[in-house]
């Protein structure tokens, strides 16, 4: 089986039942994004290509652990050999810290702000990275909103400036204000994301009441200025209502822009617990015009150095996931 038609299968079942020998060293959790608030997730990996799934004991999708990180998952009748591959924080080779695990916002597919977590000092996001220094190749920093998009941004600034004295490089996604990249290119993050959620206009205003579209699209168009193509991102989700025309037209936007969209399949949560995930035939045909896309743009997603498209594992992503 083809690893992209594998990938866009579990992706569309979103999780596994963990069988076989304890796979706990293997388990991520999260406290942000589509993990955030369940049991965690594993990364099953062949070759170079990986896949977060959920850990979910009622998930019919079966991954048997054969010990030592070595596992098999049996998809459609065939068995398919892989490994686990161990979490440095949040995902593989990275330290991917939310800062802030609550938000003011109610975008609602987001289980974050029923959370209501804290926000880390920053002594404890410099001991959470010092305990992975040896086994990550960037750190990537991303947030919700305590009080307030600036004061936000103003505390994420704080920790970015004590982590870039690492010498690793910084990635980092926030919901911006409108100074948003400039100041993050002042500090010498590496690459920024930030993330349009909605194909259209319309749906971002139904899903992310009291956000603002127009800004993000704004803060993307400088970022790349500022970053360089390819080094400024956006997930856009699949599964909100658009149609596949609604989610190419915004996926050609910011293409032409220079930035790379980051196609996230829906993950059933909060207020939309009722849906249902992409099918692995929606992920596949929209895989193939961001493919397409990318390349007449002159993209290439295997440049990236942090954040979601150097891990891969949560979306299909072309020149990884071939």
């Amino acid at each position: 089986m083809r690893w992209k038609d594998l990938k866009a299968d579990l992706l569309s079942r979103g999780s596994v039942r963990l069988c076989g020998e304890p796979a706990g060293e293997y388990i991520a959790t999260s406290t942000a994004g589509p993990g955030a608030g369940t049991a965690g997730a594993i990364f099953f990996a062949r070759n170079t290509q990986r896949v977060r799934l959920a850990v979910d004991n009622d998930s019919g999708l079966i991954l048997t652990h054969l010990g030592g990180g070595k596992a098999e998952i049996v998809v459609k009748g065939e068995i398919v050999r892989g490994r686990l591959e161990p979490v440095a924080l949040h995902c593989p080779r990275q330290a991917y810290i939310t800062v802030t695990s609550g938000c003011i916002y109610n975008c609602l597919y987001c289980r974050v702000p029923a959370i209501a977590g804290r926000r880390k000092s920053i002594e404890e996001i410099e001991s959470m990275v010092a305990t992975v220094r040896d086994s990550i190749d960037a750190i990537s920093i991303t947030s919700g909103v305590l009080y307030s998009p600036e004061e936000e941004q103003e505390y994420v600034e704080s920790v970015v400036e004590r982590i870039t004295r690492t010498g690793i490089p910084v990635g980092v996604s926030i919901y911006p204000t409108e100074e948003s990249p400039e100041r993050l290119a002042a500090l010498g993050v590496k690459e920024v994301k930030f993330n349009l959620e909605a194909a259209t206009e319309g749906l971002f205003a139904k899903m992310c009441p009291g956000l603002d579209y127009s800004l993000i699209w704004n803060v993307l168009e400088r970022s790349v200025q500022l970053f360089g193509k390819g080094h400024v991102f956006s997930n856009v989700l699949i599964g909100l209502g658009e149609t596949d025309g609604e989610m190419e037209a915004c996926i050609r936007r910011l293409t032409r822009m220079g930035v790379i969209p980051i196609l996230r399949p829906l993950n059933p949560a909060a207020d939309l617990s009722d849906r249902e995930r992409p099918s692995q035939e929606r992920l596949l045909r929209l895989y193939d015009v961001h493919c397409r896309a990318l390349k007449e743009a002159g993209l290439d997603p295997t440049q990236a150095l942090s954040m979601c498209v150097a891990c891969s594992g949560c979306d299909l992503v072309p020149g990884r996931d071939e």
